[in-house]
């Protein structure tokens, strides 16, 4: 697998989410165990954590809804200087929301305010450019496509595609918003229409999304709903 990690200032900040319900998988995605015993979450924490690098320690948040899932302690032992912690779903209008129909917009609105309320606290420093568009990588845990792989696709297309503003995983019948690349400077217009109560995906991404083709040896790495699903996405990562 590559871990080229090319035109890295650009990505300000990585969120996995973690808070579905799991109701066909029958446990939380995020604790479900791979074949080397490793959990799921912890995999994505690991290749995400390999984007940082000695003067670029990524935020890396985790978007489990509430669930309070643990990390591996020797993950962030072994890169001290990075930063992981959890983040809380943005409640539209200061509602009550239940906690399973917050939505994955709602996890990708808090983590891109926490990137900007980061950007505006290092604003004074030098290598801050508010002329480059800044990216949240968005990573959902039905998926097994790690975040260094991840990021050497679609970032390409983002230093190409200067008129859009989310870019994101397709196949030849599906597209994979929560595999993908946001603007931060979405963030007003993403708060706002989920203030007026939305919360489906595609309608919000259609406008401004660029689809990337993925190979066909990832097929069966993402979107997986039940174990039958799981088992096939591990024995497909086996064999890359």
């Amino acid at each position: 697998m590559t871990t080229t990690l090319n035109h890295i200032d650009s990505l300000a900040g990585i969120v996995i989410l973690a808070g579905g319900a799991s109701k066909r998988m029958g446990t939380p995605k995020a604790e479900l165990i791979l074949p080397t015993g490793e959990r799921l979450l912890d995999y994505h924490v690991r290749h995400a954590l390999e984007l940082t690098v000695a003067d670029t320690n990524l935020p890396i948040m985790i978007a489990d809804n509430g669930r309070g899932f643990d990390i591996d302690a020797d993950l962030t032992r072994s890169r001290p200087c990075s930063a992981v912690f959890r983040i809380s779903d943005y409640i539209a209008n200061e509602s009550d929301e239940p906690m399973d129909t917050a939505g994955a917009l709602a996890a990708i609105e808090s983590a891109m305010q926490t990137l900007t309320n980061i950007n505006d606290s290092a604003a004074g420093s030098a290598t801050i450019d508010k002329n480059k568009p800044s990216w949240l990588m968005v990573i959902s845990c039905d998926s097994l496509i790690p975040a260094t792989d991840l990021w050497h696709e679609l970032q390409r297309a983002s230093a190409q595609a200067a008129d859009k503003r989310i870019i994101c995983l397709t196949d030849h019948s599906h597209l994979y918003p929560l595999l993908g690349l946001y603007q931060l400077g979405i963030e007003p217009d993403l708060k706002a229409y989920i203030d007026s109560g939305q919360r489906r995906v595609m309608p919000f991404i259609k406008p401004m999304v660029q689809s990337v083709p993925f190979a066909k040896s990832w097929q069966h790495l993402t979107n997986f709903n039940t174990p039958e699903d799981f088992e096939q996405a591990c024995t497909a990562l086996n064999n890359l």
